[in-house]
């Protein structure tokens, strides 16, 4: 898979979501135009990024034997954009998150727009917060609409799969809000919701989708599996550093927003772990504030926190490459470049 297959077939997404909404657009025209503003937000809300779920949906295809240029195969990927974006939505709004990709957050955009039009009742906060709830579920809608809307024969085995990855979101996301109620975490116990949040509906679960759609027997669905969990992690540790230590321009995030949010991830776990205890001290009662981003992150890059979580990401990566040549050359030629973006990266 070349870079130019990839910008391609992400050009093909990005279209295909488009004509998607158009449609629900024009079948829910007699709502109001009232709507439109919210309908507009989750169309935006998709538009750009990396494509890193349809591009693995289309890598389980294509290592599975399907056919590299069914069009059907783009509405199916492109459906997990959907899934994505109301991932976020709703992850933005539990962690009081401002910005996302360098904008607004939809709760504070559509908080915003309240405070903006003279004579508006209730309160703004409230009116933001509820519509980036009902945003995230019309998204988390249109992504199992839209995958049927594909056409494809074996969509009743990608569902499957689909049904796994959303469950498994969810069990992930309540596991991290469980975590921001403890004082420490163990690396044992943010590994596991890395594996769960990220790490499935990132991966394994658009490999598997792909994969079943072109019918995958189950021995190459847990070779996939192999490749896809460790895989995922290292996704997800990739993105635990640069939510300290990247680059805002890069991310669309402040630096540091992680540590602000009070995220319990590994790079926190491995500090606790790794600190002394007037280290664990401060993290813990720094963590979650503004105050504490500065000295925080000199905290660690100081434990060795940084430098083990780089060593993760490299022992996983070596996890990936064995799992990825037991699967045979062609299965490197998809799976090796998405690969390499997806764990090093910079935004």
């Amino acid at each position: 898979m070349v870079a130019a297959d990839l910008v391609e077939f992400r050009d093909a997404v990005a279209d295909e979501l488009e004509r998607f909404a158009a449609r629900r657009r024009a079948e829910l025209a007699d709502v109001g135009t009232d709507l439109a503003p919210f309908l507009d937000s989750a169309v935006a809300f998709v538009a750009g990024g990396k494509r890193l779920r349809p591009l693995f949906c289309r890598a389980g295809w294509l290592v599975a034997g399907g056919d590299p240029d069914d069009p059907a195969l783009v509405t199916a990927a492109a459906s997990l954009e959907w899934l994505q974006g109301s991932a976020l939505v709703h992850d933005d709004l539990m962690d009081g998150s401002d910005t996302r990709r360098g904008h607004p957050s939809v709760h504070r955009d559509f908080e915003a727009r309240h405070r903006a039009v003279e004579g508006s009742v209730g309160d703004a906060a409230r009116f933001g917060q509820a519509t980036a709830v009902l945003l995230g579920d019309l998204m988390l809608s249109w992504a199992d609409e839209q995958l049927r809307s594909s056409g494809l024969p074996r969509v009743p085995e990608a569902l499957r799969y689909l049904d796994l990855c959303r469950s498994e979101v969810v069990a992930g996301q309540y596991l991290d809000v469980l975590a921001q109620t403890r004082a420490t975490v163990t690396v044992e116990e943010a590994m596991t919701i890395v594996r769960f949040k990220a790490a499935s509906y990132t991966v394994e679960r658009p490999l598997h989708i792909g994969a079943a759609l072109a019918g995958a027997d189950d021995a190459l669905v847990a070779g996939l599996s192999a490749v896809a969990v460790p895989l995922g992690q290292a996704f997800q540790l990739r993105d635990d550093v640069l939510g300290v230590f990247g680059d805002p321009a890069a991310t669309g995030k402040p630096a540091g927003d992680d540590l602000r949010e009070g995220k319990r991830t590994v790079l926190v776990a491995r500090a606790l772990e790794l600190g002394s205890d007037d280290d664990r001290e401060l993290l813990t009662r720094l963590l979650g504030t503004r105050e504490g981003v500065a000295p925080l992150t000199d905290l660690m890059t100081r434990t060795g926190a940084l430098a083990a979580v780089e060593r993760d990401i490299a022992r996983l990566e070596d996890e990936v490459d064995e799992a990825i040549d037991a699967l045979g050359p062609a299965a490197r030629d998809v799976l090796a470049p998405l690969a390499l973006s997806a764990t090093r990266r910079s935004s």
